[in-house]
This record gives C-alpha cells, sequence and structure tokens, in this order.
C-alpha cells in the first residue's frame, strides 16, 4: 500500500446537482485525479477526503 498523499490544494470542488440550495447535506467530488474520485462532506471542507477508486465511484453511481 502506497503512503503517497495526493494533495488536493487545488481542487476544483462540485456538488450534485441533487444538493439543496442551502449547501447543507452534501457531497463534493473533485475530478481531474487520474484512477482516483476524491470526495469530501461540504458542511466541513476543510476537513478530511476520501480518495476512491475511480471504478469503485462508478460502481457505486450506477447502483444508485
Amino acid at each position: 500500500m502506497s503512503t503517497d498523499r495526493l494533495d488536493l490544494g487545488a481542487a476544483a470542488w462540485r456538488r450534485s446537482s441533487y444538493s439543496n440550495g442551502q449547501g447543507g447535506e452534501c457531497v463534493e467530488v473533485a475530478d481531474g485525479y487520474p484512477g482516483v474520485v476524491p470526495v469530501r462532506d461540504s458542511k466541513a471542507p476543510e476537513g478530511p477526503a476520501l480518495v476512491v477508486a475511480a471504478g469503485a465511484w462508478q460502481a457505486f453511481i450506477d447502483s444508485l
């Protein structure tokens, strides 16, 4: 397992089109990271982010 950290400092985060206008109860994802999808809680943008394998993220989205 790699111990390298992904630098998300310049990430352009986006919310789902299903998010409410108040900004609550949302997750955000960042594009542009080959092979992975960074995911974070919109209520805690300075908090930790999960980095999910792109295939696993696609399987999750497809199951919704």
